[in-house]
């Protein structure tokens, strides 16, 4: 199995690393990753300017592609370039921090799953919450057992597991669950910089209340969540109904 591996916090990530130990034993992995941190990058993709591309030493342990783009980017690169006949299997991860509910547009490591599924190439995103002290190698092991239970993946597929916090013990067992849209209680923080002007920091604070079990709720209470997203951002019932509506100009 040909299997291509990304991320958005930079090619020389612990989680990137954790995840690779893990899919070498199920074929052969490139790595093709952005050079530095892409976090909250969403789907930006390069096209003002050229790609710089280098293969890199990641950690002694493997090599890489380090490419200075978007997660994005390093899809397409990989697909188009890169890589010699075609992927079997696209891996973005595993995220420093969840990417859950609404956190999932902002999400480099998302995008590259999307962009791998407008490529007509299975992927699947994976993150482990974030806290202190990351167990990356815990969280890799939790991703290979549900990824093997996973497979095959379907073309055009997106699947995003997210561990949460290892700190608090074993998961308390797995749900597959929908994306939260009700978001998170945030707000903007007021501060003056060095120079004297009013700078706005965002923070975030706990998730809203849902009233079904969704991906955040059931993040926070222990349990590994397993999500189903799809490419295409179309509202079919809507659209159905506008179709029905007179546009005699």
């Amino acid at each position: 199995m040909q299997i291509l591996l990304t991320n958005d916090d930079g090619i020389f990530a612990p989680g990137l690393a954790a995840i690779y130990k893990e899919l070498v034993k199920m074929g052969d992995v490139t790595v093709v990753a952005p050079a530095d941190g892409q976090s909250g990058a969403s789907h930006r993709v390069t096209f003002t300017q050229p790609l710089v591309c280098n293969k890199v030493n990641i950690n002694g342990q493997f090599t890489g592609f380090s490419v200075q783009g978007s997660p994005a980017d390093c899809v397409k690169l990989a697909c188009m370039q890169l890589h010699e006949g075609p992927i079997d299997l696209l891996i973005a991860g595993i995220n420093n921090g969840a990417n859950a509910g609404i956190n999932v547009y902002y999400s480099g490591t998302v995008a590259a799953a999307m962009e791998g599924a407008f490529l007509k190439i299975p992927a699947v995103a994976m993150s482990l919450a974030a806290e202190r002290q990351m167990d990356f190698e815990s969280a890799a092991g939790y991703c290979a057992t549900i990824l093997k239970k996973l497979m095959p993946v379907n073309s055009g597929d997106v699947i995003n597991i997210n561990i949460p916090r290892l700190s608090n013990g074993e998961p308390k067992g797995v749900r597959v669950v929908p994306q939260s849209t009700e978001g998170f209680q945030e707000c903007y923080i007021s501060q003056k910089n060095e120079q004297g002007q009013t700078v706005f920091q965002l923070a975030g604070g706990p998730h809203r209340i849902e009233l079904s079990p969704a991906d955040t709720t059931s993040l926070a209470e222990g349990f590994i969540t397993v999500t189903a997203l799809a490419p295409d951002m179309t509202n079919h019932a809507k659209t159905r109904q506008l179709r029905t509506m007179n546009y005699e100009l």
